[in-house]
Parts: structure tokens; C-alpha cells; sequence
């Protein structure tokens, strides 16, 4: 495997202004408390992982890019515009809640064009050969914004504008790689009747949740029209662990790219299947966060002469989130250093549940049990 020697991290401050006010963690605020801590999605995270990654052991590796904001029209490539028309609308109003957990603040248009300018500029830099990974750390996350739905956090699809410069530029295939803890459900929306994107998401098997995410993530929404069998959900079990997303990337996104021979690969990269993650507990932790990052490498080496868009989406325990950033970075660079886990957590167990219980039946022998009954008594 090749050492990059750097990669670009693009990032514009204006998507730190983007406030989302007080909350009882992602919902409105309790009338029943003195006072509410911040809105999950706030910008600590995010000033968190420019830290690490401009402070930590990655550093030497990582050169600091700038965003820029998106027009409307680059928007509407991936969104409709009455929708967009609508976003901005609200947010004159001054702002309020889009869902149950998804809020605008007075201030908010700048920062959502500087989130997806972001994604866009990491793009520009990758087709235009100026690097072959580049990395958009911006926020609020928008891997669940479809063609005319905000949800979870959500607004403007990065990762989704991403691909769809990819294909402009002359890329024929393209496969979006999704990990964040939740199913990228807007993504899947935009590009579920095209052939041309392969959209995979690794989630917890949280199913749909309402009216703004209709969507299952389950394995029998495979696409549409000539979409169809170009969406691949892969719905893990709650805890799954670093085991299971290393498999998934090996047993099903592997074979899947062999196939597919993308001439890029967009990823909508997420910490929040971290072991300490408000939104996740998916029990993973660094070596997972690392050996997802190696996969990316290795795949965008093998299909994509080692081009590769990430685009940042949520992570939401700042003190956390950022170390799963870093073991991520770790693995593209193909770094053979790797930061020990501050909060080191415990293994995997969600795959020797099998065998765990199978010990747990034996225990409970007839014997045992009419030993117990005969206590009892």
C-alpha cells in the first residue's frame, strides 16, 4: 500500500454560524428544566475534529482547504427548487423547526451553502487532479436531505452533490459509500431510479421514522426503473461493533465495487456508530473507524487510480467523535502509526451471541432448573 504524503481538508468557519439553539438533545427544549444543554448538532464537533486534525498526529499529512458557498442553481441539481426556495424562506421567517429534531436559525442560509460549497470545493480538488482524496469537514450533516425533505439535521445533500459533480465532470460510475450510524435515506432518494450512482449505507436497522424519512433502509429497497439493484442497504443489529462493519466492507461493498468498477467514490463519513455516540451506540471505536478508512484506500487504489471524496456527517460526542475522525484519516493516508484509543472500549460481542447463548441454554439444565424450583420450595 502507498503512503499519501497529504491529503486537503476543506473547510469554511462560516458553517460553525449555522445555530441550532437549545434542545433536550435533538428535540424542542423541556419546559421542565431550568436550563437545556445545546442542540446535538452543534458546532463544537466540528471545531473538535478541525483540533485533531490540525493539532493531533495526522497533522504533518493534512493541509487545510478552503469551502466556498454553493450557488442555487449547483443546488438544484440534486434538489428541487421549490424546495430550496423553501429552505431559504423559512430561514428569512427566521428560522424554527423544519422536523421534530431538525431546526433552522435566522442566520442559517450562509452556513447551508458553505456546507454544500464544501462538499463541492473537496470535489473540484479531487477531479481536477490536484489530489487524489480530499476530505470536506463541514456540518450540519446531509446525507438525509432528499430531493425535497429535510431530515435528520439535514438540508442540502453534500455527498449526493458530490457524486452528481463527478458524473458531470465525465465519471461514468460513481459509488457513494455511507457509514454514518443512520441509513442515508436521502441519498438513497436522489439517485434511487439512476444506474450511473450506486448508493450503499451501513446503519443500524432503525427502520423509518415518520413523514420526513419514509424510507426503511432495509434490504429490499434495491432501487427503481433502471435504478433497480443499484441500492444496497446493509441494516446492521443495534451494537454491532468494528467486526461487523469491517465485514460489511468485505463481504458486501468489496464484491459490489468489483462489479460496479466506479471511476469514483464519494463517502458520507460519520462517526456516530461510535461506542460513546448520543445518536449511535453502535459499539464501534477506533480500529473499526481505522480499518474503514484502509478499505476506502484500498478500494479507491484497486477501481479509481486513488480518488476518493469524503464528505463529513455526524459524530455528535465531542470529545469522541474526533479521536473516530483521526483513526479514519489514519486509515486513507495508509498511515502504519496508529493513536492508541484514549477511551479504549471493550470487544466486539454482538457476534458471539450464537455461541453465548448456546452456553446460556446448557446452563439452564432441567436439573439445574428443578434444583432451583426444589429451593424455592
Amino acid at each position: 500500500m502507498t503512503r499519501t504524503e497529504s491529503m486537503p481538508v476543506h473547510f469554511d468557519a462560516r458553517v460553525l454560524e449555522h445555530d441550532t439553539g437549545s434542545a433536550l438533545h435533538e428535540a424542542a427544549p423541556s419546559p421542565w428544566f431550568a436550563a437545556n444543554e445545546p442542540h446535538t448538532e452543534g458546532r463544537l464537533r466540528i471545531e473538535r475534529m478541525h483540533d485533531i486534525l490540525e493539532r493531533g498526529p495526522v497533522a504533518d499529512a493534512v493541509r487545510f482547504a478552503p469551502g466556498r458557498l454553493a450557488a442555487e442553481e449547483e443546488l438544484a441539481r440534486v434538489h428541487e427548487e421549490d424546495y430550496i426556495a423553501e429552505v431559504r424562506r423559512s430561514i428569512e421567517r427566521g428560522g424554527g423547526w423544519a422536523t421534530g429534531t431538525t431546526r433552522l436559525a435566522e442566520g442559517s442560509w450562509e452556513p447551508l451553502l458553505a456546507a454544500a460549497g464544501t462538499a463541492l470545493a473537496a470535489a473540484e480538488t479531487v477531479l481536477s487532479g490536484s489530489a487524489p482524496m480530499a476530505y470536506a469537514l463541514t456540518r450540519p450533516p446531509g446525507h438525509h436531505a432528499q430531493r425535497a425533505q429535510a431530515d435528520g439535521y439535514c438540508f442540502f445533500n453534500g455527498a449526493a452533490l458530490a457524486a452528481d459533480a463527478a458524473r458531470r465532470a465525465g465519471i461514468e460510475r460513481v459509488l457513494v459509500l455511507d457509514w454514518d450510524v443512520h441509513h442515508g435515506n436521502g441519498t438513497q432518494d436522489i439517485f434511487y431510479e439512476r444506474d450511473d450512482v450506486l448508493t450503499a449505507s451501513l446503519h443500524m436497522d432503525h427502520g423509518a421514522w415518520g413523514a420526513s424519512h419514509p424510507q426503511t433502509g432495509r434490504l429490499e429497497e434495491r432501487g427503481e426503473g433502471r435504478g433497480a439493484g443499484f441500492n444496497q442497504n446493509v441494516p446492521l443489529p443495534l451494537g454491532a461493533g468494528n467486526t461487523a462493519y469491517l465485514r460489511a466492507f468485505d463481504e458486501v461493498i468489496a464484491p459490489l465495487a468489483e462489479r460496479f468498477q466506479p471511476g469514483m467514490i464519494v463517502c458520507a463519513s460519520g462517526q456516530d456508530a461510535s461506542a460513546y455516540d448520543p445518536n449511535g451506540r453502535h459499539n464501534v471505536s477506533m480500529p473499526g473507524f481505522r480499518g474503514m478508512g484502509r478499505r476506502v484506500r484500498e478500494l479507491a487504489e484497486r477501481h479509481t487510480d486513488g480518488r476518493a471524496i469524503l464528505v463529513q456527517e455526524g459524530g455528535y460526542n465531542p470529545s469522541y467523535a474526533p479521536y473516530c475522525l483521526l483513526a479514519t484519516v489514519e486509515g486513507l493516508l495508509g498511515r502504519d502509526e496508529e493513536t492508541a484509543d484514549p477511551l479504549a472500549y471493550v470487544p466486539d460481542q454482538t457476534l458471539g451471541l450464537e455461541e453465548r447463548f448456546a452456553e446460556l441454554a446448557a446452563e439452564l439444565s432441567d436439573e439445574r432448573l428443578a434444583r432451583i424450583s426444589a429451593q424455592r420450595s
